[in-house]
């Protein structure tokens, strides 16, 4: 995709939606650190409907400890992986309690070393509650960035980086949540819904998926 083709697919993904948000539900920092980390390998769809009964009784790091291990588990076994998501969460919690005065710290190093927080949640709470142009390349960006030939890479993390280099910077800040809801909604895994599709002029896909008869 040359510079122009992506100027065109970010301005018209931004005039369709000027303000994209996560669709994950949260009301603090802290929240939001909960709620992606509870998404790995789940949807937001049911991580939401776990983490509002969960937070009405534990929004803080020393709420969540009060609430003991057995205790989260029960809020959220209806996640995969719940039992592994629950010893980190309570790690997690124990770690901004001793280590950051129970706030969610805003570098990308300190989110790393929490447990059950890598590249790709830190980005999302940098981007999301700091406002940093980071890019959380998670299955639906690294399937948009590579079909459509806008940063083609092997890896996520050579996807990122590629799309930090290749997205204008007036975009940055956004983009992450254009390529998720793109990925999530029309640049589909297993069925793209191409005539369905904004930017398919500038896509660099070949195989575009013809509409239904």
């Amino acid at each position: 995709m040359t510079p122009a083709q992506i100027e065109i697919f970010f301005a018209t993904l931004k005039a369709a939606n000027p303000h994209p948000q996560t669709e994950l539900e949260y009301a603090s920092v802290f929240e939001l650190l909960v709620a992606v980390l509870l998404s790995a390998q789940a949807t937001d769809v049911g991580v939401n409907k776990a983490t509002r009964k969960l937070f009405a009784v534990a929004n803080t790091p020393q709420k969540m400890l009060a609430l003991g291990l057995e205790g989260v588990e029960s809020y959220i076994k209806t996640i995969g992986l719940y039992r592994s998501k629950a010893r980190h969460l309570m790690q997690t919690c124990q770690i901004l309690v001793d280590q950051h005065g129970g706030q969610v710290p805003r570098t990308r190093e300190a989110l790393q070393a929490l447990p059950g927080v890598g590249r790709k949640t830190a980005n999302v709470v940098l981007n999301v509650a700091f406002g940093e142009p980071t890019m959380a390349v998670d299955t639906h960006l690294f399937r948009v960035a590579n079909r459509t030939g806008l940063a083609p890479g092997k890896t996520p993390l050579e996807v990122e980086l590629k799309l930090l280099k290749r997205i204008p910077a007036a975009y940055l800040v956004d983009a992450h949540h254009w390529l998720i809801l793109h990925g999530r909604y029309v640049c589909k895994a297993r069925l793209p819904i191409c005539w369905k599709c904004s930017v398919q002029g500038v896509c660099g896909y070949k195989l575009k998926t013809p509409g239904p008869k």
